[in-house]
């Protein structure tokens, strides 16, 4: 037994309904001549039906009555008709579909601002016809390929600032294509996706159809480009496609081997020619009522119910302050347009759907998306509502605002201003003042520095009737800093590293926060090297790996270790040289006693005066200077103190003979003067000579 199933989706859509019945009150209301700028909709049965209701067709502004009544149809019509319609003193009873409307805005902005205006549709539709006519300098293809052969004509088209959009009943592959087109191709384009979700869901519902059937049946004008696009579509995926306008064009034979046929139509296709057709092809074929049958009878009732209102909430009047509902449509870097349902062009301006502009507003919403604002301005004139969803989110924020400060709850927002007595924080859409002693920066400090970052915040008080709210950052950041503090204090020990942030720096040292607790590194801990000022190795601010010295629970201090001991110079000095060794050193100090010198950074040994020169001399800096590099010989190294002797006169005297076992003697009991024993720090600086060895020289 053959089994017939309709799509969910045949039949009018909102556009179309909503001009069909606009039309039908219009003729029953006005006295005036009615007439419609075009055929109001692509099928001739409805316009026939019209006609004899008392709407004439006028294909020209010019053609039209002064004073008369007229219907503009789904499709819309350019500016320039507008213009001679209200000359005229016309009644105009604007039937535009709403995402035709959004399309007309798109392409008036672009061309305002330079772009060109490109429309992937059928040229000589009155859909595109209109589009043109809110434009100049427009260019119209067909489909994909057409466009992109226009931009292979030459390199000035594939540069030029195009701004593409799409026949609201376009296919999606089309969209899908030109998008692909457009990354590859162009370097200045944007891409903007105006076919209709109603038209997507039709062309969804028909692919769907048309892989499950033997055969398929595609109701709809000829001249109808959404019904053309179906039947389009509908062979793609099955051999066996009527197109047809009505039951009396139905080929009933070709359903001969066919087990399951479908049924689709265009969106200008009224409800009563889907029944004849089915009804027609029930009879004949002798298809038995199914439960899926009864199923599309449901829907088609549900579709008519929901024509219906979606009819009254076209026609409803919006004021200011009003909170309504709707759907995403377009997303683009500035607005986001919502369909409402009505004759209105909604769109929330980025600005006051967010306050996070750190994030692309394609991450916030998409498109599909049901949102609820409230209505900061209606347009009657140009048909756009513009919405806020702060604004209606900043009214059910007070009472969060309300209780955040009887339970001390803490909030997040971002800092948008700063004055002198403070910054204003945007919390859930409201402005809240924190004032400068609450902001956790210093007396002195430049509050511009928190622009735009996010924080979190306590409020502390709120007066809605003066919508004054103040809060305080540094509550926050105090108690959060107390939790850290505790967790360090009750895990520390010696040894252990930390990452901190350099919070100041001093003469003697530099204080880094390790988790809420500061601790110091003292200058000598800073570097192996010789610095002059702990700026020379870190500033305020710097992230930087510590570890514990040393700590006292009692007096909540901890000192810090910065330089790596597996850098320890002395321990590289000790793996490189030794005793007799000649070295090339540098002269980095002169003292009374001797001169130092910088055997490798981070070690330093003393070249004694008597050890300068192979002649006596009263001062070092007769033979040497700071900066000077001179050879020496390592003579002594005292492993325990760290202390080293070096000799330049060792490197000039040459080795003297003995001549006699007498003389040998004689040397062996001589007095050492050039074995001189000095203090050295502990990074092997030699600070001065050792009482002994004074007494020796």
């Amino acid at each position: 037994m053959k089994k017939l199933l309709v799509s969910e989706s045949a039949g009018f859509c909102f556009g179309v309904s909503r001009s069909v019945k606009l039309a039908e009150e219009t003729l029953k209301n006005c006295e005036n001549p009615c007439y419609s700028l075009g055929e109001l909709i692509h099928n001739d049965s409805v316009v026939e039906k019209l006609s004899t209701a008392g709407l004439k067709v006028a294909h020209l502004a010019g053609e039209i009555p002064e004073g008369a009544c007229v219907i503009i149809r789904s499709h819309g019509v350019g500016a320039e008709e507008y213009e001679i319609l209200k000359d005229k003193n016309c009644v105009i009873m604007d039937a535009t579909c709403p995402k035709v409307l959004k399309i007309h805005k798109i392409v008036s902005d672009a061309a305002g601002v330079g772009r060109i205006p490109v429309i992937i549709g059928m040229k000589e539709h009155p859909e595109v016809i209109a589009i043109c006519g809110w434009c100049e300098n427009a260019e119209v293809f067909p489909n994909a390929k057409e466009f992109e052969n226009w931009l292979h004509v030459s390199e000035e088209n594939r540069n030029k600032p195009l701004t593409v959009v799409f026949q609201t009943t376009q296919t999606q592959n089309n969209l899908e294509e030109t998008k692909k087109i457009l990354k590859k191709e162009c370097t200045n384009s944007e891409n903007i996706d105006t076919i209709c979700s109603a038209t997507s869901i039709r062309q969804s519902d028909a692919t769907a159809l048309s892989k499950n059937c033997d055969a398929v049946v595609v109701i709809g004008a000829r001249h109808s480009a959404n019904s053309v696009h179906l039947a389009e579509i509908c062979r793609e995926h099955c051999n066996n496609v009527q197109f047809i306008t009505s039951a009396d064009e139905l080929d009933l034979s070709a359903f001969d081997e066919a087990e399951t046929i479908g049924i689709t139509a265009g969106a200008s296709t009224p409800e009563w020619i889907i029944k004849e057709v089915k009804q027609t092809m029930t009879d004949e074929l002798k298809i038995e009522e199914t439960t899926a049958e009864e199923k599309v009878e449901e829907t088609v009732a549900e579709t008519e119910m929901t024509f219906d209102q979606m009819l009254e909430e076209s026609i409803k009047t919006i004021y200011n302050g009003d909170t309504v509902i709707g759907v995403v449509d377009a997303i683009t870097p500035t607005e986001i347009s919502l369909d409402l349902g009505t004759k209105h062009s909604a769109y929330i301006p980025v600005s006051e759907f967010t306050d996070d502009t750190d994030v692309p507003i394609e991450q916030l919403v998409k498109i599909g998306d049901k949102i609820e604002a409230c209505v900061v301005r209606v347009n009657d004139v140009e048909g756009t509502v513009m919405l806020s969803k702060k604004r209606l989110e900043a009214a059910k924020s007070w009472i969060i605002l309300e209780e955040a400060v009887d339970k001390g709850t803490i909030l997040e927002g971002i800092i948008t201003e700063d004055n002198k007595g403070g910054v204003v924080v945007t919390v859930k859409g409201i402005r809240v003042f924190v004032p400068a002693s609450q902001t956790g920066l210093g007396k002195d400090s430049d509050m511009s520095e928190l622009l735009k970052k996010k924080v979190r915040l306590k409020i502390t008080e709120v007066n809605r009737g003066r919508r004054r709210v103040v809060g305080s950052i540094r509550a926050v950041s105090k108690d959060e800093r107390r939790e850290r503090s505790d967790k360090v204090w009750g895990e520390i020990e010696v040894g252990k590293h930390y990452q901190g942030t350099v919070k100041s720096l001093t003469g003697y040292g530099v204080f880094v926060d390790i988790g809420g607790i500061d601790g110091m590194i003292h200058v000598s801990e800073l570097s192996w090297s010789r610095i002059k000022q702990p700026s020379d190795v870190m500033n305020v601010g710097d992230t930087v790996e510590v570890y514990v010295i040393n700590f006292d629970k009692d007096s909540r201090k901890i000192s810090l270790g910065y330089k790596d001991p597996a850098g320890n110079p002395w321990e590289k000095f000790m793996n490189t040289y030794k005793v007799e060794d000649v070295v090339s050193v540098k002269i980095v100090k002169l003292m009374p006693f001797g001169a130092f010198a910088e055997v490798m950074p981070g070690v330093d040994g003393l070249i004694h005066i008597s050890q300068i020169s192979d002649r006596r001399i009263g001062k070092p800096d007769e033979v040497l200077s700071v900066g000077q590099t001179v050879d020496v010989k390592l003579t002594a190294i005292d492993t325990d103190k760290q202390k080293i002797s070096l000799s330049i006169r060792a490197l000039l005297e040459p080795v003297k003979k003995p001549e006699s076992e007498n003389e040998a003697a004689q040397g062996e009991n001589a007095p050492e003067e050039a074995a001189l024993v000095y203090e050295v720090s502990e990074k092997g600086e030699a600070t001065g000579v050792a009482p002994e060895a004074e007494e020796t020289k």
